[in-house]
């Protein structure tokens, strides 16, 4: 499905329109919008740097939010409060939409985020190889899920206290793959998650993992930092490969 920028324009629905900072050297404008899908409409919260032109691209975020209660633009808070101040100095445009299902795992999902992503990138000069997914919880186990599944679209990814399940690691193919879990996490079982870094591990995948200790699963703001250290790690591996 694809929805032109002309479209995605007219269509869109501006909740809110907010100068926000997140930290760096600059404000991100954050808007609420809301867009078309074949099943209604999803809305996602995208942050754009105050800086941006579009003759200069920038990295691209996509950010999935976790489970529990879902405000509107849930997605938004989550990037405000999480992804935002993580990634403060990539300067990046962050997406972040609410799932317009229960689950980031579904067809439905996927159709919709990743048709989103393909507007924005209309609208947006975006640097293609610099293109991330993250998310935490049920965005941790929707971030290897759209991994695995879009290789060709991102070029990292960074689960936090989210395992792979069922998904096929092969389908991340040279993807570097920075997971966050904690150890003491008593939502979502840190073994899977050391299960599939060791695979990829063994394979020679461009893998990191980092273990917390005694950080429960509802301390969010504990995973900010290790979110922050995953960011520069997954920079110098696009910098190694010269994207």
């Amino acid at each position: 499905m694809g929805v032109g920028s002309d479209t995605m324009r007219m269509i869109a629905t501006v909740a809110a329109l907010t100068a926000v900072t997140l930290g760096g050297a600059q404000s991100a404008r954050v808007q609420e919008l809301v867009f078309p899908i074949p099943e209604g409409e999803m809305r996602y919260a995208l942050s754009v740097p105050d800086g941006y032109e579009p003759g200069n691209p920038r990295p691209l975020v996509l950010a999935l939010h976790p489970g529990g209660g879902r405000a509107p633009y849930y997605g938004g808070a989550f990037m405000r409060q999480v992804v935002g101040p993580a990634l403060r100095d990539w300067e990046a445009i962050i997406v972040a939409p609410d799932a317009p299902t229960r689950r980031w795992t579904s067809a439905t999902a996927e159709r919709a985020v990743i048709a989103l992503l393909h507007a924005v990138m209309e609208d947006y000069a975006v640097d293609r190889d610099r293109i991330l997914v993250t998310g935490f919880s049920l965005g941790g186990r929707g971030t290897w899920f759209m991994a695995t599944r879009h290789a060709d679209l991102f070029t990292g990814a960074i689960p936090i206290a989210g395992s792979p399940d069922d998904d096929a690691l092969d389908g991340l193919g040279s993807m570097p793959v920075h997971i966050i879990h904690s150890q003491d996490d008593e939502v979502m079982p840190f073994a899977p998650t050391l299960a599939a870094a060791q695979t990829l591990e063994d394979r020679r995948h461009p893998v990191r993992l980092t273990a917390l200790d005694g950080v429960g699963h509802f301390a969010m703001g504990s995973y900010i930092e290790p979110l922050r250290l995953a960011g520069d790690w997954m920079r110098a591996r696009w910098d190694a490969a010269g994207r």
